[in-house]
């Protein structure tokens, strides 16, 4: 695959440094370790060439002369091209954005044919150039230190976790880390399941001693392929598209009939005559499907990912798995119910279910198994989740949170606080307190509570303090996606956080 690396290092390196000064030197004096783990180890995103690995035929890093002049040969044996981009501006504005835009656009019309390009910033600037990059038709990698916005992390077709590069790219260990598994497998590479499907359909034709229906194949993928989520199918959107990516020569996939089958081993199947009543049970299937997700998401008490609805109903009804009751895509076949007062939102991506009327309620236990108490606090818990389900904030209950503050200011009054051994002894403190707290939940707070602006060793290392810092980065978030926080909500996460 061939590939253009495009740095914004003034951006990367102090977004790193605000998180781990350690990593944010590392990034800047070790670059050729990072590169190699670019084109070694990262995954490819999805549905760029198969091929046996990224080639970088452009590195460029941008960068501020008068500021970072030191870091310059470290770049250049990496083997980078290094733009200057001194400031333009009394408040130091430089003109990396603009470079790297024009840059890219040159490379898009190259007599090179560029299958990829990686950017990294956090820049949400760059947003309408990874949608430019999308609609001809190139895949675009994302690396963005701290809490890129919603769009901008939905115009790109991979993100790059930051806690990943960190912890993989340079060679930094120590993040905060589960002393069991996850209860949900970690997401995988979407040519990786792809690969998985092809072998799964190859292997069950070739033991069947008849044609294999597309239908029983789209309801078994699920359960095979680990990784698969049916809501958008390996990102293909739709079981019929995934299939027809598939190298499955010679197998002969005849959708008219709906089966797939080996031509030296298995008859053409006879076509199915139409039978009376065929409508009225798609009518039937339709109104259970409809029923399970108005029953779900009245249970459930919160918004429940689309993700999560369509593995429930190709669990109850497989038949609908091939081509989602021929609508062609789970999307089409949610916004074609009447699902009477929930609301459909897919500004996250995958999407998700919810009721805006219904008062909400803590479930009665986490994923984790651990229970989520809100006690007295059950009127805050509506502004919380209007911040969770925007942004992506932790949804912790007050005790969580304010216990995980307090166990970072005891931290850190005994030990320099250090983003990845900190948030390791703070997840440890939070699990013998019997708080259901994730590796991932502390990782966020403590990165909030840095972008927040909170200086630790300043003398102020208390839970108010960090609380403060905390919510006013995720108001930052919010105004960034123009999601609108008054006085009275506000005032909400900070009781919320702070007690």
């Amino acid at each position: 695959m061939k590939s253009a690396l495009f740095v914004d290092f003034d951006n990367v390196y102090s977004g790193l440094r605000r998180l781990d000064p350690a990593a944010a030197e590392r990034f800047a004096f070790q670059p050729s370790n990072w590169v190699r783990w670019l084109t070694e180890a990262l995954e490819s995103p999805p549905h760029a060439p198969d091929t046996d690995g990224r080639r970088l035929l452009v590195r460029r890093c941008y960068l501020n002369p008068q500021a970072y002049q030191r870091f310059r040969p470290a770049f250049n044996r990496a083997g980078f091209e290094i733009v200057d981009c001194p400031p333009m501006t009394s408040e130091g504005k430089t003109s990396t954005d603009i470079h790297m835009v024009l840059d890219t656009i040159d490379l898009l019309q190259h007599e090179v044919h560029y299958d990829e390009f990686i950017v990294f910033s956090a820049d949400a600037d760059f947003t309408p150039v990874l949608r430019k990059l999308r609609r001809w038709d190139r895949r675009t990698t994302v690396l963005a230190v701290g809490f890129p916005s919603a769009a901008y992390q939905a115009s790109a077709d991979l993100l790059i976790d930051q806690d990943e590069f960190i912890r993989l790219a340079l060679n930094f260990s120590g993040l905060p880390t589960e002393s069991a598994p996850p209860a949900v497998p970690a997401s995988r590479a979407a040519s990786e399941v792809v690969k998985d499907v092809r072998a799964m359909i190859k292997k069950i034709v070739a033991e069947s001693p008849r044609p294999v229906s597309l239908a029983s194949l789209a309801s078994k993928a699920p359960h095979e392929v680990t990784g698969l989520n049916v809501a958008d199918w390996a990102n293909f959107g739709s079981f019929k598209k995934l299939v027809e990516s598939l190298k499955l020569s010679p197998l002969v996939v005849d959708w008219e009939l709906g089966d797939v089958r080996d031509p030296d081993r298995h008859a053409k199947s006879t076509p199915k005559t139409a039978q009376l009543g065929d409508a009225g049970r798609a009518d039937d299937v339709i109104a259970s499907v409809t029923q399970l997700i108005k029953s779900e998401v009245a249970s459930a008490g919160r918004p429940v990912s689309c993700s999560r609805l369509a593995q429930l109903i190709v669990e109850q009804h497989d038949s609908l798995a091939a081509d989602w009751g021929g609508k062609g895509s789970f999307r089409k076949l949610i916004d074609s119910l009447n699902l009477g007062q929930l609301k459909v939102s897919w500004d996250n991506g995958s999407g998700h279910i919810s009721d805006p009327n219904a008062a909400w309620e803590p479930p009665e236990q986490r994923s984790n198994g651990v229970a989520q108490d809100w006690g007295d606090h059950s009127h805050l818990r509506p502004a919380v989740q209007q911040i969770h389900v925007a942004t992506g904030m932790p949804l912790l209950s007050p005790k969580e949170l304010q216990g995980l503050l307090a166990a970072l200011a005891n931290d850190v009054s005994l030990q320099p606080f250090a983003l990845s051994d900190t948030g390791k002894r703070v997840r440890d403190r939070c699990k013998e307190a019997g708080l259901g707290v994730s590796r991932a939940d502390v990782s966020y707070v403590l990165k909030g509570v840095l972008l927040g602006g909170h200086a630790f060793g300043s003398g102020d290392d208390n839970p108010k303090a960090f609380a403060k810092a905390f919510i006013g980065s995720m108001r930052t978030i919010c105004n960034r996606d123009q999601v609108a926080l008054d006085e009275a909500t506000e005032n909400d996460l900070l009781k919320w956080a702070a007690g």
